[in-house]
């Protein structure tokens, strides 16, 4: 392990996430983009750190039947091949580097957006336009691929736009899709050489999400304000994503 201040940066940014829903991809990359790693090792560990955060999450949505599995299809039957597929794209470090900054900003933007919240009972109701849920799940899921990260964090807020359902929901579909998209880009990325990837640091970074997801899925979002929270996220992965820019 060649940085150990790595560990408590991503169990604290596993805790932070897990209390909003997400799965910290983004800010996984944000971190390791500062230390210059290598581009198959940022990929794979944002994305097996987002796997090991949001599944504990996801099977809690599927026990409390918060999981709408018919509004769900449509977005991760297009999204986890368009996942895979950019997974394989082969990108130059520097287009990497300029697509994952821009990819920050503009989650940021996303984070930062206030909606207004509607009733649970009007919301989700209109004929479900599944099309547009298709096309949404397919240019997040080549996006994220591309990055390596889950999508969650694009998908969540503009769900939230459109209104398509009650928070709980979206945040449900969130993490399963997060799952689902993260899974995918592993098997993209692992299908191109790992040749430079320290194994030993990726597992250590996992044992620390682990710990940091456990307890913020537990009483991160009771104990905190969520919404202040996602702001907070918002200005940190945006000064990432302009310094990851600066940089490349």
């Amino acid at each position: 392990m060649q940085h150990w201040e790595l560990l408590f940066f991503f169990l604290v940014i596993a805790f932070v996430y897990a209390s909003v829903g997400f799965g910290g991809g983004s800010s996984y990359l944000a971190v390791l983009a500062l230390y210059a790693l290598p581009e198959p090792e940022m990929k794979l560990s944002a994305l097996l750190c987002n796997i090991i955060v949001v599944t504990g999450g996801t099977l809690i949505y599927i026990h409390n039947k918060q999981v709408v599995w018919k509004k769900i299809i449509p977005l991760v039957v297009v999204s986890v091949p368009m996942a895979s597929l950019g997974a394989r794209l082969k990108l130059s470090q520097d287009t990497f580097f300029i697509t994952l900054g821009c990819s920050l900003i503009a989650a940021a933007i996303l984070l930062w957006i206030k909606t207004k919240k509607g009733s649970d009972d009007i919301l989700g109701k209109e004929k479900e336009n599944y099309l547009r849920n298709g096309a949404l799940g397919g240019a997040i899921g080549i996006l994220s691929g591309m990055v390596g990260i889950g999508g969650g964090i694009f998908l969540a807020p503009l769900l939230n736009l459109i209104k398509w359902d009650s928070p709980k929901k979206i945040a449900a579909t969130a993490s399963v899709f997060i799952l689902v998209n993260s899974v995918s880009g592993i098997a993209g990325q692992l299908s191109k050489s790992q040749s430079g990837i320290n194994f030993t640091q990726v597992a250590l970074l996992c044992l620390a999400v682990f710990i940091g997801g456990q307890a913020g899925s537990r009483i991160g979002s009771e104990k905190f304000d969520t919404f202040v929270i996602r702001r907070i996220t918002a200005v940190v992965i945006f000064a990432a994503g302009i310094e990851v820019l600066v940089k490349h």
